[in-house]
């Protein structure tokens, strides 16, 4: 049984072959290295590697590149010399050229399958986040999570939460004596920024079906992992909702995954490209939330691996829980870069063979200075490394192979059409119409009143009771009936308009309020 991913060996100027233990994989990693300089390549191989292990991968494809994976490489690329070539220097000596099992996702549905979330599933915390929110708007945002549970109005996509802003706005009176102030003027800035994010297209984000984590942990049946990726290029424009959706779903991963402990192989290894997304300008909440997340997930069997440009974009905190290490060159132009590299240099376990931070500083194109965790987890001695070429295609497949692979997925047909189940928005806009009915009703019931008043008026204007002085008896007999039936019309009229009118038609309103 494979037991470790080869990433790459060295020469007489290098260092011994290295290995990535499958059983220590879960621990989390790093590849970092400025532009260029082979990080995307890295990924491609551990990919393949992790793959070939029976372990299913997830990762972003920012630039459009890994799509290769679905293919077949050949030896017309060229990473220093041939391919092959490459493999016999490094001791690789069964390498050979194989596609890998890929499913395609994409959050706008162009090129994979639909990806969405329900707003209810993200939660306050990761979607004030998104939303740039301030404190106090973060406020108000928990307080409408918390009255979507009360009341059962479900929160599934956007205009789902601004019906219930809406909501909220309208009765802000009543809805702040429980829960604190609601100021109109925060969910107005909300509002403005749920319209911003429907112009990023997040409109395609949130909805259902919703994904099930079941399908991005598949194997075929050859045995392989399935490698899903992300088409990332166009979500890149909106760089907070890349970020966000990613971090959902790493979330998503710990809170449903049973405990495993210490397996033999990951269940699921997650790559994290352009990391330093995650952590530019987040509060102190989310970096916590993130290193108690990259902290605990191994135990539930999850890699997680950030790739970035440099290992400072990465807290020190989440930094010092990644064991596997691959770090391609760094540039130090600056005296901020000095700093930096020797920081990232420090990081490591010395090797006495060379200086690590000059190392850095010095690895080409395909090579990279590694450190992967030894037996018992203790980090390895660093070394020189050559890295291993990919047995996929190098570079991306053409637009019309990508469709031939979406169409035959194994999900294909499940998350393509839009579902738009009954939710906030519907109950809330059923409880507007039935309460506009019942007004309507109350009013006509009130002009009938008041035509009944009116003609009574009439009546009595125009068929008076004449009085004579023999019959007095009777006449103040009938005056005595006329008086009373004439007060108790005059009453009955009276509450009709009156207070009991109003008090009825505000219970007929009040019901547009109530929860279920």
């Amino acid at each position: 049984m494979q037991d470790s991913i080869f990433i790459g060996g060295g020469d007489e100027n290098y260092g011994t072959s290295q290995k990535l233990l499958l059983k220590y994989a879960n621990r989390h990693g790093l590849i970092a290295g400025a532009t260029g300089t082979g990080k995307t390549v890295t990924l491609q191989i551990m990919a393949e590697g992790f793959s070939a292990a029976s372990v299913p991968v997830f990762l972003s494809d920012v630039k459009g590149d890994l799509s290769g994976l679905a293919r077949s490489g050949s030896e017309q690329f060229k990473l220093h010399g041939a391919f092959s070539e490459r493999a016999t220097k490094i001791g690789l000596g069964d390498y050979s050229y194989s596609a890998f099992p890929v499913t395609f996702w994409d959050m706008f549905g162009e090129q994979g399958h639909p990806v969405r979330t329900t707003l209810a599933e993200m939660g306050p915390l990761l979607l004030s986040r998104l939303l740039e929110l301030s404190e106090a708007q973060e406020g108000i945002l928990n307080i409408a999570f918390r009255l979507s549970d009360e009341q059962g109005l479900a929160l599934l996509d956007l205009k789902d939460l601004q019906a219930l802003l809406v909501w909220m706005g309208e009765n802000r009176a009543e809805l702040s004596l429980r829960y604190g102030n609601i100021s109109p003027a925060s969910i107005g800035a909300i509002q403005r920024r749920l319209m911003v994010l429907e112009n990023q297209g997040a409109t395609q984000l949130f909805g259902e079906p919703a994904l099930e984590l079941a399908d991005i942990m598949r194997t075929d049946p050859d045995g392989r992992g399935r490698i899903n990726i992300l088409a990332a290029d166009k979500l890149m424009a909106s760089p907070r909702l890349y970020a966000t959706f990613l971090l959902w779903l790493l979330s998503e991963l710990f809170e449903e995954l049973p405990e495993v402990g210490d397996p033999d192989k990951p269940k699921l290894v997650f790559f994290f490209d352009e990391a330093h997304l995650l952590f530019d300008d987040a509060p102190k909440a989310l970096v916590d939330k993130v290193e108690q997340v990259a902290r605990l997930i191994r135990s539930k069997g999850v890699g997680v691996y950030f790739i970035t440009q440099n290992p400072a974009d990465v807290p020190e905190d989440i930094l010092g829980q990644l064991g596997n290490r691959v770090q391609h060159a760094l540039r130090a132009f600056t005296a901020k870069d000095r700093k930096e590299l020797r920081m990232a240099a420090e990081t490591y376990r010395d090797n006495p063979r060379f200086d690590t931070e000059q190392a850095i500083r010095e690895v080409g194109v395909g090579e990279a200075v590694t450190s992967f965790l030894e037996k018992k987890g203790v980090p390895g001695v660093v070394e020189r490394t050559l890295i291993r070429p990919p047995s996929s295609q190098l570079g991306p497949i053409d637009p019309a192979q990508r469709r031939a692979l979406i169409d035959t997925s194994p999900i294909a047909g499940k998350y393509e059409t839009l579902q738009d189940r009954h939710s906030a928005y519907e109950i809330l806009t059923q409880r507007a119409q039935d309460a506009a009915k019942a007004a309507e009703e109350a009013e006509r019931r009130e002009a009938e009143a008041e035509a009944a008043e009116r003609e009574y008026k009439s009546a009595r204007r125009y068929s008076g009771t004449r009085v004579t002085r023999s019959s007095s008896r009777t006449t103040r007999s009938n005056s005595r009936g006329d008086t009373m039936g004439e007060a108790l019309g005059k009453a009955l009229i009276k509450e009709l308009k009156g207070t009991t009118g109003r008090r009825i038609v505000r219970g007929i309103l009040g019901s547009l309020f109530k929860g279920r």
